[in-house]
Order: structure tokens, then sequence, then C-alpha cells
């Protein structure tokens, strides 16, 4: 399984977590959201395992300006449709990696999955 890493270019933890994976030398593909928009079984399939809570970012100012009735009986399929129409909405970065999925970036967590110091 190749490491792909999904996200927005120009955001501030992508490109942390790009640094990162390039100063360890750890190959992977980069998917942005932006350009290639998002894929509903991927984006399910990170819901399912990490739960729709994680996936879903709703300290961004697009989950912020949606209108009250969108953002409120939030469950598994309304989530993933506001972020299928919304790709900015997803936690950035998510990593699919050959041990699993990620969701954000902090050097301890990805250190322990790729068994590499922080």
């Amino acid at each position: 399984m190749t490491t792909t890493l999904y996200g927005i270019p120009n955001c501030d933890t992508v490109r942390q977590a790009r640094a990162w994976l390039d100063a360890r030398k750890i190959a992977y593909d980069f998917h942005d959201y932006k350009k290639s928009g998002a894929d509903a079984k991927r984006l399910a399939a990170w819901c399912e395992t990490l739960g729709w809570e994680i996936v879903i970012n709703r300290k961004g100012t697009t989950f912020r300006k949606l209108a009250d009735s969108q953002k409120s009986d939030l469950d598994a399929p309304k989530a993933i449709t506001l972020m299928l129409q919304h790709p900015s909405m997803i936690k950035r970065p998510i990593i699919d990696h050959p041990s699993g999925v990620l969701a954000g970036f902090t050097p301890e967590a990805w250190g322990a999955a790729f068994k590499r110091p922080a």
C-alpha cells in the first residue's frame, strides 16, 4: 500500500506534516482536495475507522459559515455529504499508510505510526 497524504497545500498543518515526512524520507503521494476533490467511499471508510466526529473539521470557517440547519443533527451520512460538498471541512491532514489511517498531525502520533522518532 502506498502512503497518501490528503489535504490542502496552503494549510499550515499539512505543510508541517509534509515537512515531517520529507525529513524522514518517507515516500508519499499528495492528494489535493482543492484540485481533486474528495471520494465518497474513502470518506465513508475514514468515518467508519476514525468516527465522523474526528474526520469533520468543525473549527474551520467553512463549517462555521454553514446555516444552523446544516450543522444541526449531524450524523455520519449528513457529515459525509457536507464534506463531499465542501472538502475544506475534512480534517487536515489525513494520511492513509500501510499501518492504518491518521487524522490531524502530531509528531508523536505519526512517529508511533511510522515507528520513527517524532
